[in-house]
């Protein structure tokens, strides 16, 4: 009986203790909170969702993976280095877009756009000799105004040694491109052999803006008036210049014009369609090239300015500055013209060349070019009033061209009319009618036939290593006006 009501008892209990617990309100749970992203995270997602040429292909700018609150501060809180999150929203990064770039100092952009480096002011190529891992150079062209040209250094000149040693393979870097103070020992070739010689140069660095314009002239070859022009990059600063030299050719009445862009990386686009109008003509009405952005963007350009927005026009005048002013572009209305270029020809350039083939007869001379027909535009971390929020600042692809019958996509450069490279064994200055390239392009002014040559110099057992290009990380970027007061 004792039994019986002990375990009735704890029936009893255990009930009591399972209703208890089961009428009992459990707390509400913490809310998660997820923190704002990073500014700077920000600044770079924003940015490339709304200007980046392909953000519509990119799975991570678009807004239908973020309908979920606070999914996207989710996702750029993943990131602590801005760097690993932007060439992540990349369309293709390294394969198709080769070029869109972050820096974590805006200075680094407006010194590219105005051409200013610390530099020497010498363009080079690296060579390996036969099958060693010995190196050599030889310079391609000299700045004007540079410790280069001051220590008597020219186009053409051969070096194999830095402060003693020979280069090789393996220091190249530490003691030609990371340094700003050496000496340079100097070679011959003679007999498909390359040695040492006595001469040397010792040089400093030194903060230069570069002169695009490394050489115009007028000369008589078969005779006819010739101009020529080497012009090494577009930038907006000299303009002007540019403008007085075509002055000089148009008061020569130059018969036949060859631009050397060989080692022509690009730069601005409003700077080619000033050149392009110097060359052919300066009517308005005629379009030059035409661009292609994201949606939201050509949706408000169109909106904004009519179908004309998405064009560029020859033009009779080049516009004033806040510290130039407007002038009357001298043009040459020509007919023909002649471009050399190289696999370091890129963007702008290439623009030109492009812009001007349905309305010249083009001819081009050397090997093919880059094959790049987008272009960047410079975004800054500001505020609404301009006002930096962080040093931070990209130069994304916003806009793709072609020219005006449509044509744009050579992704593996432009073929030349005549194939050839250059001598190195015999580098002659810039405008010697014997010098290479330029050669060929006055053979076939005369109508003597030209048949695409070989690299002379490979005799010497010339295999590429590097050029002073592949060291300047905007080199062949071509770059528009920001676009103001665009909300696409």
């Amino acid at each position: 009986m004792k039994t019986r009501l002990y375990l009735k008892f704890i029936s009893i209990v255990v009930f009591s203790i399972l209703v208890s617990s089961g009428c009992k309100k459990d707390p509400d749970p913490v809310p998660v909170v997820i923190p704002a992203a990073d500014q700077v995270n920000s600044f770079i997602w924003n940015s490339l969702h709304d200007y980046y040429l392909w953000n519509g292909i990119v799975p991570g700018l678009s807004d239908d993976k973020y309908l979920v609150k606070d999914s996207l501060n989710r996702m750029l809180n993943k990131y602590t280095d801005p760097q690993v999150l932007f060439t992540s929203l990349l369309y293709k990064y390294n394969e198709i877009d080769k070029w869109s770039f972050l820096v974590d100092n805006s200075k680094t952009i407006a010194d590219w756009i105005s051409g200013t480096s610390k530099t020497m002011g010498y363009d080079f190529m690296l060579g390996r000799i036969g099958t060693s891992g010995d190196i050599f150079g030889f310079v391609r062209y000299i700045v004007k105004g540079s410790p280069a040209e001051l220590a008597g250094m020219k186009r053409g000149d051969i070096f194999l040694k830095v402060d003693g040693q020979q280069l090789t393979i393996s220091n190249y870097q530490t003691l030609l491109i990371n340094s700003e103070n050496y000496t340079l020992g100097f070679a011959t070739i003679a007999n498909n052999t390359i040695s040492a010689n006595s001469r040397t140069v010792t040089m400093s660095a030194i903060d230069l803006q570069e002169n695009p314009i490394n050489k115009d002239t007028v000369f008589v070859y078969n005779n006819q008036l010739i101009g020529y022009l080497v012009y090494n990059g577009f930038n907006a600063a000299f303009d002007l210049q540019l403008n007085n030299v075509f002055k000089k050719f148009k008061d020569a009445n130059v018969q036949q014009m060859v631009v050397d862009l060989r080692y022509n990386g690009g730069g601005s686009v409003q700077s080619s369609v000033y050149l392009a109008s110097m060359l052919y003509g300066t009517d308005g009405t005629k379009v030059f090239a035409t661009s292609k952005y994201n949606l939201g963007v050509q949706n408000y350009l169109v909106g904004q300015n009519g179908v004309e927005a998405l064009s560029d026009y020859f033009t009779a005048t080049i516009d004033a500055t806040s510290s130039t002013p407007s002038a009357s572009i001298n043009s040459l209305h020509l007919q023909k013209i002649y471009f050399i270029v190289s696999d370091n020809t890129a963007s702008a350039s290439e623009l030109l060349i492009n812009g001007l083939k349905p309305y010249m007869n083009v001819k081009v001379v050397g090997i093919n070019t880059v094959g790049k027909y987008v272009g960047s535009v410079t975004l800054k971390d500001v505020d609404d009033n301009g006002v930096e929020k962080s040093s931070w600042a990209m130069q994304p692809i916003v806009v793709k061209y072609a020219n005006s019958a449509g044509v744009s996509d050579f992704v593996n450069g432009m073929i030349p009319d005549i194939i050839a490279e250059e001598d190195i064994a015999n580098l002659l200055p810039f405008g010697d009618p014997q010098e290479k390239l330029l050669s060929y392009v006055l053979s076939d002014i005369s109508g003597i036939p030209v048949t695409s040559m070989t690299l002379k110099s490979a005799q010497i057992g010339l295999k590429k290593v590097v050029d002073s290009h592949d060291f300047k990380p905007f080199a062949t970027d071509m770059y528009i006006k920001p676009i103001k007061n665009i909300h696409p």
